[in-house]
């Protein structure tokens, strides 16, 4: 898609040299520049990177003590507690539902750990909040006629 520079240009002529804009020539800046650094090799800028790496990390050290003086004694004069300074919650317990009932004391447990004194030793299928549900015996002859039926299928 071309720019808003397009409708200034001639089709099919290519884009002046920025240079050619009034700007200065490629390379002009570099050859007419004093600045100590453009007249550098690669080692010496590297050397002069490095020691001032070398002062960012003796600044940084200086200061970040000096910033955690200021909060020792911050905390020291308001009274900061661990939990104020770095909140935290803690991690919230799963809510487990109860599975067994003891009908005669209404103690529950949820079937997770060491099963209670009133449990143990018996048929904690007696013991469970939802039982499972019966099936009417109506329904008895039903699957047993489908029981049957499967098998005379399976004989053809």
């Amino acid at each position: 898609m071309p720019g808003p520079w397009a409708a200034q240009r001639p089709p099919g002529r290519a884009p002046r040299p920025r240079w050619s804009r009034g700007l200065a020539q490629p390379g002009a800046f570099f050859e007419n520049s004093s600045s100590p650094l453009m007249t550098t090799d690669l080692k010496q800028l590297l050397a002069a990177r490095a020691e001032l790496e070398a002062q960012i990390a003796q600044a940084r050290a200086v200061e970040s003590k000096a910033a955690l003086a200021q909060i020792h004694a911050w905390i020291d004069d308001f009274g900061f507690t661990a939990q104020q300074v770095f909140p935290w919650k803690a991690p919230a317990a799963k809510k487990v539902a109860a599975k067994y009932l003891d009908e005669k004391t209404g103690a529950t447990w949820t079937g997770r750990g060491k099963p209670p004194a009133w449990i143990q030793g018996r048929n904690r299928d007696d013991f469970l909040i939802d039982k499972p549900k019966q099936e009417p015996s109506s329904q008895a002859p039903l699957l047993a006629e489908m029981a049957a039926a499967a098998y005379r299928n399976q004989r053809r």
